[in-house]
């Protein structure tokens, strides 16, 4: 009985312990996508979160807010339907891309583009 008991909490711990590691690993996986996303479909024009094209539509903070993008589901549905002369990636991105790549550029812009 007591060699049963021990058994289902080794278990128990090992269940628990891998739980508690995946979020990490994906979220590694998801910037890494969203990485590659953005380089991929955005730093043509985007590079290192500027704008070639309109210097005042860049990817920065203080050019997000000013712009009224103040959360990654704005930059995500510019991203997918597009904004003024940019046309929209949805197709590229492809499913929930468009989220991820959003969610990489608005972290990107809380550390000020700078790649660590």
């Amino acid at each position: 009985m007591k060699r049963k008991l021990i058994v289902f909490f080794l278990i128990s711990f090992s269940c628990i312990f891998f739980y508690l590691s995946l979020p990490k690993a994906l979220n590694a996986f998801e910037e890494d996508l969203g990485k590659n996303l953005f380089k991929n479909n955005c730093a043509g024009c985007h590079t290192n979160g500027g704008n070639i094209i309109r210097r005042s539509k860049n990817l920065k903070m203080s050019s997000l807010k000013r712009n009224g993008i103040d959360n990654p589901e704005a930059i995500a549905k510019i991203a997918r339907q597009g904004l003024g002369i940019m046309s929209g990636y949805e197709n590229e991105l492809g499913e929930n891309g468009d989220q991820i790549v959003a969610n990489w550029v608005w972290k990107q812009s809380q550390k000020a583009w700078i790649h660590e």
